[in-house]
């Protein structure tokens, strides 16, 4: 994935010297989005659309000059990064967001592309995590990408299951739920209370790897074990929430590298009952920012 996003950077901007996104003939236009109607999570779908279909008027109305990017292979700053739009209309790269969850200022979409190859695949997965500044505008961004899997050991895709965000009077409780799970089972501290976290009844999984249920958790974690391959959570950087769905992001090892894990669980009856996730390798060459995958 490093190598073709390289060469999805290093193309944008050859494009974008024979097309005419200026700024000064554009300006005038931003007062045809009325940005203030909207709420931030239409406003981070909006961005998206306009990103993909290369509405640069609309772009630059709903986001800051200074767009701060985090995704290591996209320069920072807005106009680098509308300099890279040539691409995405060779390839015709669209994305439909199945789930959107807000907290705060910020916003997750949980995302499906198609026309994907700038990034590594014809289709691909991504959570998307947009911050909004005092003004609503998308001031920063954040994300991780990995192929679609058309086969899975649970049968389920990485992004089938419900989407409809209820209980949120419990979003607070849910969070820290979330957070005690990943403290007591995949930081280790308390392995032995997975159960107390994760629902015996229900659990269904979205990893291509594992199984439904928690014996598919702890048939995947004892295969990892024996292989010596074990994957290892060391710093937790955010946890997002919004009702019963609650998106944890950390940094880690696995293979021996840096790796991004972004966990998203659906709560039901206090348990976790339903697991979607994105493991990404966090590169340390071929950047085009210095912003790193963090930074919250």
């Amino acid at each position: 994935m490093r190598k073709t996003l390289v060469i999805f950077i290093v193309a944008g901007f050859l494009a974008s010297c024979s097309t005419r996104y200026s700024t000064s003939e554009n300006q005038n236009n931003h007062s045809n989005y009325n940005i203030s109607s909207m709420n931030k999570k239409e406003t981070a779908v909006a961005f998206v659309k306009a990103v993909t279909s290369q509405d640069v008027d609309k772009v630059r109305a709903l986001a800051n000059t200074d767009y701060i990017q985090h995704n290591p292979f996209i320069p920072t700053g807005l106009e680098p990064f509308i300099g890279l739009f040539p691409v995405l209309k060779e390839n015709g790269t669209k994305a439909k967001a199945v789930r959107v969850i807000e907290d705060g200022n910020f916003v997750v979409l949980h995302h499906l592309w198609t026309g994907a190859k700038p990034f590594g695949a014809e289709e691909m997965v991504s959570f998307d995590v947009l911050r909004f500044d005092e003004n609503g505008k998308v001031a920063e961004h954040w994300d991780a990408l990995t192929p679609v899997v058309k086969e899975t050991a649970s049968g389920r895709s990485q992004l089938d299951g419900p989407t409809e965000i209820k209980d949120l009077d419990k979003t607070e409780a849910n969070k820290v739920l979330v957070k005690n799970l990943l403290d007591d089972v995949l930081y280790g501290k308390n392995p032995q209370k997975i159960t107390e976290y994760i629902s015996v009844d229900t659990y269904h999984q979205h990893n291509p790897m594992i199984k439904d249920g928690l014996g598919g958790v702890q048939e995947a974690f004892q295969y990892l074990a024996e292989n010596n391959d074990m994957f290892q959570y060391k710093k937790l950087h955010k946890v997002i929430g919004e009702g019963n769905f609650i998106l944890s992001i950390n940094e880690g090892e696995w293979h021996g590298k840096g790796q991004v894990f972004y966990d998203l669980f659906r709560i039901e009856n206090g348990k976790a009952v339903e697991h979607w996730d994105i493991i990404q390798e966090i590169p340390n060459e071929g950047l085009a920012n210095e912003n790193g995958m963090f930074g919250f």
